[in-house]
């Protein structure tokens, strides 16, 4: 079974086309400048050749068609005819409260989608743009849709309520609803089958961090709290986002710059965070350069990414009465090992014990970065979202 997975955003689509008989990928790219001028996709092969392709992409429509005829290209396609294709499963950011789990795409399921569009109205109309793209060029493929809030459903009222009035939840819908959620959801069961351990009987903390971060806590299989919100403005310091603020703070800012709620939106999501502290950018790496460099700033900046990521992590373990396994994984989760060993420092006491010199050769890869005497298990596991999607689709679809 070959399965195409999609991740359209606004003026983007990624894709990658899976063999799931052995769950490889036979290629993967992506389209930038969707709708702009000099639009391009790059192609990366099996054989890892990237290429990139200059090709004008006016919408979504034609960028999917494009990606289409690349996979069955003579010099560089992967496969002879798009008939082989068995189904495509898309990237969904926001199924509110209407889809805890991923679902075959229906006239229903994308009526219900819409109706919390406003919710992301960034994110979900560009999703739709995918699916209407292959509805369009390949009639009759079936399609499935798989939620980044879905993972979270499973969290206690007490959990996901904000304290407002109430009658903002029943009209609005205002509520965390979390994000992430299928690399929170890959990467604490492929923890569970690295470690050989049950994953229904487990106390998880993910930790996926990257431009973008957020942290889960995952009980017996289940996600019982996250640090992302209504929005995926909540919880960690991020690469441009401000994360956790004062209320308050976001009312005082608005009077005293004179901002309408759309420019105080830019101002948390774009021009704070790692780079509006330090100055130097979003980068984590960049940043690591800075500190080195002695840039007081830089430092500052470290130091407060790395304690709220860590602040995160005691109250989670409080929250699910303990502790078993601390799983990094994204962009930074993944490749940082300075921030890795900050936010294990002096946890000794929650049972957690890094081998720093350990630490410091990982990259990229799956490995236990704990001490043998270690009561906690802290790994490293690269997420793996496409998969994830690509998996609940033939699930689906099979």
């Amino acid at each position: 079974m070959k399965i195409l997975v999609l991740n359209c955003g606004s003026s983007s689509i990624k894709y990658a086309l899976y063999n799931m008989d052995d769950k490889r990928v036979m290629t993967s790219g992506g389209a930038e400048r969707v709708g702009l001028d000099g639009a391009f996709v790059k192609v990366k092969l099996a054989n890892g050749e990237k290429k990139q392709i200059m090709h004008d992409m006016p919408e979504h429509t034609e960028g999917v068609k494009f990606i289409f005829s690349l996979l069955t290209d003579p010099e560089i396609g992967v496969i002879k005819s798009l008939k082989e294709i068995d189904a495509v499963g898309h990237r969904m950011v926001h199924g509110g409260e209407k889809f805890a789990q991923s679902v075959v795409i229906t006239p229903e399921v994308i009526k219900a989608f819409q109706e919390v569009s406003d919710l992301a109205p960034l994110h979900n109309p560009a999703n739709l743009k995918g699916i209407r793209a292959v509805e369009e060029l390949m009639p009759g493929l079936p399609q499935v849709g798989v939620f980044d809030t879905a993972f979270h459903q499973t969290m206690p009222q007490y959990s996901y309520m904000y304290a407002l009035p109430y009658e903002v939840y029943e009209k609005y819908g205002v509520r965390r609803y979390g994000f992430h959620g299928t690399s929170h959801r890959y990467v604490s069961a492929r923890v569970c089958e690295f470690l050989g351990v049950d994953y229904t009987k487990q106390r998880i903390i993910t930790c996926h961090i990257g431009n973008g971060g957020s942290l889960a806590a995952v009980k017996n299989g289940k996600c019982m709290d996250t640090t992302m919100g209504l929005t995926p403005l909540e919880g960690i310091m991020m690469g441009t986002r401000s994360g956790d603020v004062d209320g308050g703070a976001v009312t005082f800012l608005q009077k005293k710059l004179g901002l309408n709620p759309d420019q105080m939106s830019d101002l948390l999501n774009k021009k704070s965070g790692v780079a509006g502290i330090s100055g130097v950018g979003s980068d984590m790496r960049d940043l690591e350069a800075a500190v080195a460099a002695g840039n007081e700033r830089a430092k500052l900046a470290s130091d407060m990414y790395n304690y709220r990521i860590k602040k995160y992590v005691g109250a989670f373990a409080a929250a699910m009465g303990g502790v078993d396994i601390i799983v990094f994984t994204a962009g930074v989760g993944e490749n940082q090992a300075s921030m890795r060993a900050e936010v294990c420092r002096d946890m000794e006491y929650m049972g957690v014990k890094v081998d720093e010199a350990l630490n410091e050769t990982i990259r990229g890869k799956e490995a236990v970065i704990s001490t043998p005497d270690s009561k906690v298990k802290v790994v490293v596991i690269p997420t793996d979202e496409e998969l994830m999607i690509a998996s609940d689709t033939a699930a689906l679809v099979g």
